[in-house]
């Protein structure tokens, strides 16, 4: 499947009134932004988890990085609350899923191969950062 797959045009989506998409596993549904290719695919995702939904235990070959928009997400990493940052490197793996339920922003297949690195960040411990050039911002 092609969505949006044209990086030279630019392109506006309005994620509230994409449908909702089945995932091969029950109770995870998707909001489709842009793909190249099938399940497996280069992609930029909404994902909704219903309470006490999950996927099956994966490798990410290309890589993953997601922000928590609502909910807590869980995998065997630890917990995760809306405002949390993640970055799957090639090669992880884990079992996503939520107890409570909760919505994610991913991508996909969007790293440099040999890259290594895991990122967790909680944004609602973060400080504040002034833009000096923008006051009051």
């Amino acid at each position: 499947m092609d969505l949006n797959a044209n990086f030279n045009e630019r392109v506006s989506v309005h994620t509230a009134k994409l449908p909702w998409k089945s995932s091969p596993m029950p109770g995870v549904e998707r909001r489709m932004l842009d793909r190249l290719g099938d399940e497996v695919a280069r992609a930029t995702t909404i994902v909704r988890y219903a309470p006490k939904s999950s996927f099956s235990p994966h490798v990410h070959t290309g890589g993953e990085e997601f922000f928590v928009l609502e909910g807590v997400f869980q995998d065997e990493h630890g917990d995760f609350p809306a405002g949390s940052y993640i970055r799957n490197p090639p090669n992880s793996k884990h079992t996503p899923g939520s107890e409570l339920g909760c919505t994610i922003f991913v991508k996909l297949w969007q790293f440099d191969l040999a890259d290594r690195t895991h990122v967790r960040i909680d944004t609602n411990k973060m400080a504040f950062i002034p833009d000096r050039g923008r006051p009051g911002r």
